[in-house]
Order: structure tokens, then C-alpha cells, then sequence
């Protein structure tokens, strides 16, 4: 691996507001997460059920979310089940549409985690490192391949079959198996969490530079947003220090517009340059110098309390499993038939009913 020499930018970093908000939504998401974890205790238990079920899981479903946006674009209807899914992913594609890749640079949980890693790592080398070029292009095509294969599975399934898919015993019961998969971790699995902490301390955001599939689509989805980096080359004094503070490497001393996947709207760049209006966060038709980081911020907050506001009043937020079917199959959980269903690809002549 190649020396990311960065020594003199480690002191360009600085706890801004943007590390609050993620701040903020990482404990949200912890408490989301314990909220969950006593519900689904109460639940195996045969006494009262005191604390509701916190939509918010439904984030960590994102493919059951491709899922049910395939069915309702195709048939108009809503995922019941884990609504909220569709509506968190929703969020995050209108996000990088109209403020590049800003989800995973202002609001991910799990980005924010791999952030801490690589900040800590270059407090305590002093540097981060960088894969070889050769090798960094191809890795990085894997979290492209992997959205690719989810991708060719969710659009070669017929209606039918991802209607079965969504109202199948082991569907209802995913978020549990989500729950399952931290507190009930395998060696295996914690041997695969331990390399990937260990590479993201040395590597700047190793899994969503590398193997993120959500990261990949909201990359995508921001190669076409109106929002860019912007250098001007007339007052540029190439002290590039921009480039040494991009998380993503990116060469933002060399470009006079960022068009990258890989950008994520972090604005690390924007606020280390020495020289005013020579690197700028826009948007066409908007203003010069419109954005800073607490509007950027402010309409990251803002467009995440109007999806789940305009979900909670049309009914798209909360799961309607009853809290008895739910009970049920929470104790069969571990039953032999509670396995991944088989993905049924082609097409499918059986019609569709109205769902609840």
C-alpha cells in the first residue's frame, strides 16, 4: 500500500457541525435500536408489550426497499410491512439527487462509524494510507458489482413473486433477523466486523469507499444532481489543501468541477481553502455562495422530517402486522421453515390482489 502523506492536513480536521447531526443521528439510531431490541424481548415474553416497535429499524432493509419500490412503480402498491423501508430509502435517493451523495456524508450511521475509524487511525499514525492505484479502481468496482447483482435479482423477479417475497413469513420477520445478526453474532461474522474496523482505522472509509452496494446507488443517483464542487483556477493558490482533506482522495485541486460518485457534500474541502469564493458548494440556478454548512445542514434536517412527517399522516410509516401475528411468528423464529425464501426470477401470469 502506498503512504497517504497527510500529516500536515491532520490538523485541517476539525469537529464541525455536520459531525454533530451525525452525532445526533447515531444515537438516534442506538436508541432506535434498543427501543427495538426491549420490544422484541417483550414480545417473546408472554406478559404485556409496553414498548411500540420503532419504524427507524426499517432502515437497515434496504434491499426489501428495491424490492417494494419495483412492486409500486409496477403495480402501485405500498410495501405494509416494512414501510418505512421504502421511505428512509426514498429519502436517501432525494437527498444525493438534489445535494450529491450527502446521506452518507452527513446522515449514515454507518458512515459516520467508519469516520470515527480512519480519524482515529490518522491520531494515532499520524497518516492514513491508500491503496495502490491499480489496485484502489478495481476494489472500489466491487460495491458496484454487488448493487449490480442485487439489482438483476429485484428486476428479473416477476410481480408476484416479489409481492410473495414481501408477505412471506421470513419478510415480516427481517428486522428481527437484523437484531439476530448483532446479538446473536457468529464467530465467523465477528472475525468479518473485526478485519473490517481493523482495515477502516488504516484506509479512509474502507467499506463505503470498497463494498457498499447503498453507497454505490446514491453515488449513482448524484452523478446526475444539479449540486457540485465548484474550483475557480483564476484565484486558486494550489495549496491543495483541499485534496488532502477530501475522505474520498478525491483530486479537488486539479478539477474545476467535481463530478464524482465517490463526492458525498461533506464540504471538508469548502471550508479549508484559504482564498474566498475559489472553492464553492452549488447548485445551478441558485445563487453564488448559497450554500454553507448550516443550510446544508438545515435542509439535510429539513427534507428527513417532511418524508417522515408526509409518511406518518398517509400511512406510510408504521408496519401493519398486528402485534399478535407478530408475537406468533416471533416464537417460531428459529423453526427450520423460517429460512430465506427462494427468489423466483421470470415472469409470472398469476394476478395481482389488493393488499392491505
Amino acid at each position: 500500500m502506498e503512504k497517504q502523506r497527510n500529516n500536515s492536513s491532520k490538523n485541517l480536521y476539525r469537529f464541525s457541525l455536520r459531525n454533530w447531526i451525525q452525532l445526533g443521528v447515531f444515537i438516534l439510531t442506538l436508541a432506535i435500536g434498543v427501543q427495538f431490541y426491549i420490544h422484541v424481548h417483550q414480545a417473546a415474553s408472554p406478559g404485556p408489550v409496553s414498548v411500540a416497535r420503532p419504524p427507524g429499524v426499517e432502515g437497515f432493509l434496504p434491499i426489501g426497499a428495491l424490492m417494494g419500490f419495483k412492486l409500486f412503480f409496477t403495480t402501485g402498491i405500498w410495501d405494509w410491512v416494512h414501510p418505512a423501508a421504502m421511505v428512509i430509502l426514498a429519502f436517501a435517493a432525494c437527498l444525493s439527487l438534489l445535494l450529491r451523495k450527502s446521506f452518507c456524508g452527513w446522515f449514515c450511521p454507518v458512515g459516520t462509524i467508519s469516520e470515527w475509524l480512519w480519524r482515529l487511525g490518522q491520531k494515532m499514525f499520524g497518516r492514513n494510507y491508500l491503496l495502490p492505484t491499480w489496485l484502489d479502481i478495481p476494489v472500489r468496482g466491487l460495491k458496484y458489482a454487488l448493487l449490480a447483482f442485487f439489482v438483476y435479482i429485484i428486476f428479473g423477479m416477476s410481480q408476484t413473486a416479489i409481492l410473495n417475497f414481501l408477505e412471506s413469513p421470513y419478510y415480516k420477520l427481517s428486522d428481527v433477523k437484523m437484531l439476530h445478526f448483532f446479538t446473536r453474532m457468529s464467530g465467523l461474522t465477528a472475525f468479518v466486523l473485526f478485519i473490517l474496523v481493523v482495515a477502516s482505522v488504516f484506509i479512509r472509509n474502507f467499506w463505503c469507499r470498497y463494498l457498499c452496494p447503498y453507497g454505490a446507488l446514491m453515488g449513482l443517483i448524484a452523478l446526475i444532481s444539479p449540486t457540485r464542487i465548484e474550483r475557480n483556477p483564476s484565484s486558486c493558490i494550489d495549496c491543495k489543501r483541499c485534496a488532502k482533506v477530501c475522505p474520498y482522495h478525491l483530486a479537488v485541486d486539479q478539477k474545476t468541477r467535481i463530478i464524482s460518485p465517490e463526492c458525498s457534500g461533506c464540504m471538508a474541502c469548502t471550508k479549508v481553502c484559504p482564498v474566498q469564493n475559489t472553492l464553492e458548494l452549488k447548485t445551478k440556478t441558485f445563487p453564488p455562495a448559497f450554500w454553507r454548512p448550516v443550510r446544508l445542514g438545515v435542509a439535510v434536517l429539513c427534507l428527513f422530517a417532511v418524508f417522515v412527517y408526509s409518511a406518518r399522516i398517509t400511512g406510510k410509516w408504521e408496519s401493519r402486522i398486528s402485534r399478535q401475528e407478530f408475537r406468533m411468528r416471533l416464537l417460531r423464529i428459529d423453526a427450520p421453515n423460517m429460512v430465506h425464501p427462494k427468489v423466483n426470477m421470470g415472469r409470472s401470469k398469476e394476478p395481482i390482489q389488493n393488499r392491505p
